[in-house]
């Protein structure tokens, strides 16, 4: 019951065993909120799954999965807009939660570039607007197009919509870059939302928003901007994407550059000349909170300079720059009437709480994740108990604590099903694991349609048209059981007797709109095939390192097979040298190609594909001239921090191992270089100075 455990009291065993529960289960509340637009965890809730990840991964750094939840971002496109990709990430923020967080976040700021523990680090604080993000693109000074985040890579194209806006400027006043990214916030004011909803109210409207955010976001994505234009949106600009010139030397000065293009800034946004200053302006915003005119969910703090923020980058999901801290949730008391258990896409088994409807926060809610049967136990949730609940943002809640006082005498404690509640097989709880699990596999109904939907989602196969509700139709009436099915759906409905546009809810043209989405995902990239797969904890960064060290379908596969026959063997020991894949990963990868009719599900795919295109490199840098290469880091570095360089490197498309061997082409090695520059010299392979790689990068 590793999750009882606290974080400082783990073992290793256990914090890998606890570091793989979270991680499926922050995978789990991830596509339901960002791909079925259906949340089951409260924002609260879902904090405190990353922020215990986070200490984990702190206080055992080696054991950092390639799927880590700090590696993801975003919501995919919805459908029904055309999808704009962005000119640079549009990325999600880190969370810290109390003070202590965001002192840590300054020292790793200072580690990170190699400057002493009391140099000052001068941040920007601004409120955390609780809106919709959106990217808005100017050329020669004029508007041209906009979007919403998305998936941090490709968004809704909400031009028409953005143009409706009072406070957009559709030309920049002064001087301006030839081209210049704006991002901001579309929101709207709690005066304005309230009347919004009176007034729907008054004209019979059943529906009404939920809050402000949930109003700006529908009001942005309607199809028809004659509904937007209608709606009080209002718009802070706040941060800067693509430029084709420098417009500022620091993020204080880019804010005055956008209030001299006609930009609104939010006025409450302070420098800050060190960390004591910045948490001084979030508790006295905190305390004015209910005053402001508009919804904030927190503060977010980024570092001044542009240059360092260059050159601290990103990880996978968030900018090293940059944190949001968050403000505590609300809470409220209501009645949990009954555990219910729901079934993943991998068959993990997820107790979640039907409550008594309660308002929280302005939102009424009734349903709650309630994370997994060790949590259960830990906390005795028990139908009929007085619970408290706690939102920050979300519609769903998190249930926090029980108020023993309220327990009825006849309550009873929960008792973990032993069987599937869909298909009835046997559900089993590995020891060490925090997660029951159904053993029916492809014979379950829930993970079926799950692993469908999973292979035909947004970042997998992106399949247009193949959401939830559809996937489960066509699976229900029989048309498709397995990705392979999908390809041959077309061909099938040319003798049916009962054809797809003749079905409830299709016509000619949305059947054939399906068939043409899926025609064009007969080539796809290799990183995308290989998540579309579905494999237990090879998510999209780990799919990406595997394209990357593999480069071919081919030569994946080939491995793979090699891997699971011989776990220790060169293929193994190849896989495991991936920096950020272990033992722990590489087995999950090796246990699926160890599986016959994981195999044959393979090939019936592959079959019907007309090619699954070779990985080129890491963002587009097939110029560089380490793409594609692998290097080792070894040594302490002077100009740079370890952390630093491999950021870099990959970022030129090099692939970073975490030991040398034969294939290795580059080891790196700085003062003090031990093993692996032996290792090096006795294998012959390349040994360059810091000095050296730095010449080499172009970034002596």
């Amino acid at each position: 019951m590793t999750s009882q455990i606290p974080v400082d009291q783990l073992s290793p065993a256990d914090a890998e065993a606890e570091l793989a529960r979270l991680a499926e289960e922050i995978a789990s509340h991830d596509r339901a909120y960002y791909q079925a637009d259906a949340p089951t965890v409260s924002d609260a809730a879902y904090d405190a799954l990353r922020q215990r990840n986070a200490a984990i991964e702190a206080r055992f750094p080696e054991l950092i999965r390639s799927d880590s939840p700090s590696r993801r971002v975003g919501a995919a496109p919805a459908e029904g807009f055309r999808k704009l990709r962005h000119a640079q990430p549009m990325l999600s923020l880190d969370n810290a939660f109390d003070d202590d967080d965001v002192r840590e976040f300054t020292a790793r700021l200072r580690r990170f570039l190699g400057l002493g523990s009391t140099a000052p680090v001068e941040l920007v604080a601004e409120p955390k607007i609780d809106g919709l993000s959106i990217s808005l693109r100017y050329e020669r000074g004029r508007f041209v197009t906009g979007a919403t985040r998305g998936d941090g890579t490709e968004g809704e194209e909400v031009t028409a919509n953005l143009l409706t806006l009072g406070d957009l400027p559709r030309t920049l006043t002064g001087a301006a870059p030839e081209v210049v990214e704006v991002r901001g916030e579309v929101y709207m004011m709690r005066a304005d939302f309230l009347q919004m909803n009176q007034a729907r109210a008054a004209a019979g409207e059943k529906t009404l928003f939920a809050n402000p955010r949930n109003a700006a976001a529908g009001s942005l994505r309607q199809l028809d901007p004659r509904i937007t234009a209608a709606r009080p949106l209002r718009l802070f600009a706040y941060a800067l994407g693509e430029v084709s010139q420098p417009v500022a030397a620091s993020h204080w000065e880019f804010l005055a550059r956008l209030r001299g293009w006609g930009f609104k800034v939010n006025e409450r946004a302070r420098l800050c000349s060190d960390v004591d200053e910045a948490l001084a302006f979030y508790h006295a915003i905190g305390d004015a909170r209910a005053e402001l005119p508009y919804d904030i969910d927190g503060v977010v703090y980024k570092v001044n300079r542009f240059d360092w923020q260059a050159r601290l980058g990103q990880v996978s999901r968030s900018p090293r720059w940059a944190i949001a801290h968050k403000f505590p949730a609300e809470q409220a008391q209501t009645r949990l009437e009954q555990i219910g258990i729901s079934v993943g896409r991998t068959g993990a088994l997820t107790p979640y709480a039907i409550l008594t409807p309660v308002t929280v926060g302005g939102v009424v809610v009734s349903r709650a994740t309630l994370h997994n049967e060790d949590e259960v136990a830990r906390k005795d949730f028990r139908a009929g108990d007085t619970v408290i609940i706690q939102r920050a943002g979300d519609v769903i809640p998190q249930v926090v604590a029980v108020i023993p006082d309220k327990r009825p005498a006849d309550a009873q404690p929960f008792v973990p099903p032993t069987t599937c509640p869909v298909c009835g097989s046997h559900a089993v709880k590995p020891e060490g694991e925090a997660i029951r699990r159904c053993t029916g596999g492809l014979t379950c109904d829930a993970q079926v349609v799950e692993r469908l939907i999973h292979f035909a989602s947004r970042n997998a196969f992106d399949i247009e048209g193949l959401g939830e509700k559809n996937v489960e139709f066509l699976y229900r009436s029989g048309r498709i059981g397995s990705p392979a099915d999908i390809f041959r759906l077309e061909a099938g409905e040319l003798g049916s007797l009962q054809p797809l546009r003749s079905q409830p809810g299709w016509g000619a043209r949305s059947a054939q709109k399906l068939f043409e989405a899926i025609r064009a995902r007969r080539v796809i990239a290799l990183n995308r095939f290989i998540y579309a797969l579905g494999i237990r904890q090879v998510g999209e960064a780990t799919a990406r390192l595997l394209a990357l060290n593999y480069h071919r379908l081919d030569n994946w596969r080939t491995a793979m097979q090699d891997a699971a026959a011989l776990r220790n063997g060169d293929a193994w020991n190849q896989l495991t040298a991936i920096d950020q894949i272990g033992p722990s990963v590489a087995g999950d990868i090796a246990d699926f190609f160890a599986e016959k009719h994981n195999l044959h599900a393979l090939d019936d795919l592959v079959a019907q594909l007309d090619r699954v295109e070779d990985f080129q490199g890491a963002s587009g840098q097939t110029g560089s001239p380490v793409a594609g290469k692998t290097v080792v880091f070894t040594g302490s570095l002077e100009t740079v921090t370890r952390d630093e360089a491999k950021a870099r490197a990959q970022a030129l498309g090099a692939k970073v191992a975490g030991s040398v061997s034969a294939k290795t082409d580059f080891v790196i090695a700085g003062t003090d270089a031990g093993s692996k520059l032996a290792k090096a010299r006795e294998l012959g392979v390349t040994v360059l100075s810091e000095q050296e790689w730095l010449t080499l990068i172009g970034a002596s």
